[in-house]
């Protein structure tokens, strides 16, 4: 899954004097339990408040269908996908969660958090 990291572009965001929250919505996101081969599918939620950088969302499009065929664990994808995310774009903070649509009678909901502190240290 560390391909997918390239595929993400950002923009310069215009408005860098200003703290403002983008929230962005994948519903479309699917892809493969590592264990049966069964597909998961999810809605993918980003929040995030940028600095430098906007996440440009064709990037972020094609990025979200590369999972499409991985194998992945609900919480190893939502924290990858924050990782890859951050490392791109750089945020103030960030927020991804994965909403798991309920297979064998199971729903799962992972939320992964990033923030950059006053002093400009990350933490998650």
């Amino acid at each position: 899954m560390d391909k997918q990291a390239g595929i993400l572009e950002t923009f310069k965001n215009q408005y860098t004097e200003r703290e403002y929250e983008i929230d962005i919505s994948c519903p479309e996101f699917t892809c493969v339990c590592p264990k049966t081969g069964q597909p998961d599918f999810a809605t993918i939620n980003i929040k995030y408040v940028p600095a430098e950088l906007c996440i440009e969302l064709k990037s972020l499009k094609l990025y979200i269908y590369a999972y499409r065929n991985e194998g992945a664990f609900h919480e190893h994808v939502t924290n990858k996908i924050l990782d890859d995310f951050v490392e791109t774009c750089k945020p103030v903070r960030a927020e991804v969660t994965g909403d798991f649509n309920v297979r064998g009678g199971i729903k799962t909901v992972v939320k992964a958090t990033f923030y950059r502190n006053k002093e400009g240290k990350a933490g998650f």
